[in-house]
């Protein structure tokens, strides 16, 4: 997710889809592909809502 999200953007995200302790003891290379394609999901549904307001 590199530059294009915030930081703590990234952190609502991966809360939202429960992968924060990963992220927290491994960083994000220990985020299953499946996973990572859930946060990418979630990251443009996240960018249309603050589009939308």
């Amino acid at each position: 997710m590199g530059k294009i999200l915030s930081d703590s953007a990234k952190q609502q995200l991966s809360k939202r889809l429960g992968v924060s302790d990963v992220v927290q003891r491994e960083g994000w290379g220990g985020v299953s592909a499946r996973q990572c394609g859930n946060l990418v999901r979630e990251a443009v549904k996240f960018a249309e809502e603050q589009l939308k307001s």
